[in-house]
């Protein structure tokens, strides 16, 4: 369980921790895995999100994911970005990686040690946006810099290395 005081303080910054689906790059399940190509090399993101036509989140995409489908044995073929659609290859991540409730820091902290972004959907499913490892570390910084100017921080017992070198 968090500290609840460090709880509040990392909260007092969580509207900057949601990056709003409409500026977000995506990309639909029904486009053609060549659309999806394209929008990862344009910008210079290794995964994005996968919607439904209803704006539902349905997965990730990356250019893993794309280049393995194009690898031959012994060529590199540009056939199935024509041929295969994003659902073809989309990644569904279990229920447990996707977060609705912004205020649950513990369950994001612990997703983010492995992801870079989380999606963010709604009580419906809807693509709501993005939480990222980057804002999140923000507010970190600010904390270690910034919680004695709110809190006073006295030691419970004196620090390890202190006590084992025993009396002079």
């Amino acid at each position: 369980m968090i500290i609840p005081e460090l709880q509040r303080f990392l909260l007092q910054n969580s509207e900057h921790y949601l990056i709003p689906a409409d500026v977000v790059a995506n990309v639909n399940m029904d486009n053609r895995l060549g659309h999806a190509f394209l929008v990862l090399t344009k910008v210079r993101y290794a995964k994005i999100p996968v919607l439904d036509n209803e704006s539902h989140f349905i997965g990730f995409i990356s250019l893993a994911m794309i280049t393995d489908k194009m690898l031959a044995l012994d060529h590199v073929s540009l056939e199935p970005l024509d041929h295969l659609k994003v659902a073809d290859v989309v990644e569904r991540p279990d229920s447990d990686s996707i977060v609705s409730d912004l205020v649950d820091i513990e369950k994001i902290l612990h997703l983010l040690v492995d992801n870079p972004f989380l999606p963010v959907v709604d009580d419906d499913g809807l693509f709501v946006g993005i939480i990222t490892r980057r804002e999140y570390m923000k507010s970190f910084n600010e904390l270690v810099h910034n919680l004695n100017k709110e809190y006073d921080l006295v030691p419970i017992q004196q620090p390890v290395s202190s006590a084992m070198k025993g009396p002079k």
